[in-house]
């Protein structure tokens, strides 16, 4: 749903204004979500996280007492022309073939949808038109990727309270770790992993095809949009789009694995504030993911050694959020229990 603040950036400089001068979260709410907390019937700061989660979300949704009415997760959809350098297990079909599976509620990811009570919404983009082959070509034209950016936007619904952001796409993870090697430097040794499952023989393809396309486009790297142009993919310049939506409309974000930080990253370096209303779900077991996490100082929700993506890992985490909420809104102060407060 486009609004104003969601409207089609008209070009790769409007896009970077608009990551210069983000939404700033309310301080107000946070403050009063911190006081509440204080005078609950727990020693400060006994919850943990779940304290963390609540001052979260209290600042990003501008909410003292934030809710978990509204849970979306949303996954977009793309095909990659890096395919073609044997750099993953499965064929580029499969995406499609998945795409119809999250239809026929046959996937992880409609199990975890329903226990997390989120609706669960799918995008898929141009599936029958590959990327370029990024050791070779930009993945996407300006144009392609500013529409997938635009895609990416208009699917976040103004006055949700969180978004999920996940994806399927079948090489993605070559794609995320190129952007990754761009963005923090290291090459495929250091970023890349068996992602599906690929043996030694295809984990080799798959850093030298990163390595390959790093000196490709070794002129244009030092732009981080120009990075997420040409070594990303459709379903990841959504992600990114949806990001920077969420922030125009107050609704705070969590990622799901390795392929949809990478897809964020960019705004990171772009604006050290970008991800502030955004929170990483888990620590993929894919390789790169923890060091990724690490180079954005983010702390993942959970850690299950889990690397399928599909928004899985930040369905998981959902329940920990509404846990956070039901405690911060349901529990009694020291005044109304009856119970001492600390001296």
């Amino acid at each position: 749903m486009t609004t104003p603040d969601t409207a089609p950036p008209d070009g790769i400089a409007e896009l970077r204004a608009r990551i210069g001068d983000l939404r700033s979260g309310n301080d107000a709410a946070e403050t009063e979500a911190r006081a509440r907390q204080e005078i609950l019937t727990k020693p400060p700061g006994s919850l943990g996280r779940l304290e963390e989660i609540v001052f979260w979300l209290a600042r990003w949704q501008g909410r003292a007492m934030p809710r978990m009415q509204r849970v979306e997760i949303l996954i977009f959809a793309g095909n990659h022309g890096v395919v073609a350098e044997g750099v993953a297990a499965y064929p580029a079909a499969v995406t499609a073939q998945m795409v119809a599976n999250f239809a026929a509620q046959g996937a992880a990811i409609n199990q975890l949808a329903e226990i997390a009570d989120a609706e669960l919404r799918v995008f898929p983009l141009a599936l029958e038109t590959p990327t370029a082959n990024f050791v070779q070509a930009p993945a996407m034209s300006e144009a392609e990727f500013l529409a997938a950016v635009a895609a990416g936007m208009a699917a976040v619904t103004p006055g949700a309270d969180l978004i999920c952001l996940g994806e399927m796409g079948i090489g993605n993870t070559t794609a995320a770790a190129a952007i990754a090697a761009a963005l923090f430097g290291g090459g495929g040794a250091r970023w890349a992993g068996r992602g599906t499952g690929v043996d030694d023989a295809g984990l080799a393809r798959k850093r030298a095809a990163i390595d390959a396309a790093l000196t490709h486009h070794a002129g244009a790297l030092a732009d981080p949009l120009a990075v997420a142009q040409r070594l990303g993919g459709r379903e990841l310049a959504a992600i990114l789009g949806a990001v920077l939506a969420a922030r125009a409309l107050g609704v705070p974000v969590l990622l799901d694995g390795f392929v949809a930080t990478a897809a964020a990253a960019p705004l990171a370096r772009l604006n050290p504030r970008a991800l502030d209303h955004a929170m990483v779900a888990h620590a993929s077991a894919e390789a790169g993911h923890r060091l990724l996490v690490e180079a954005l100082d983010k702390r993942p929700l959970l850690d299950f050694g889990m690397r399928l993506g599909e928004g899985s890992g930040a369905a998981l985490a959902v329940p920990l959020l509404r846990a956070a909420c039901a405690c911060h809104a349901g529990m009694a102060t020291f005044a109304e229990a009856g119970v001492a407060d600390k001296d």
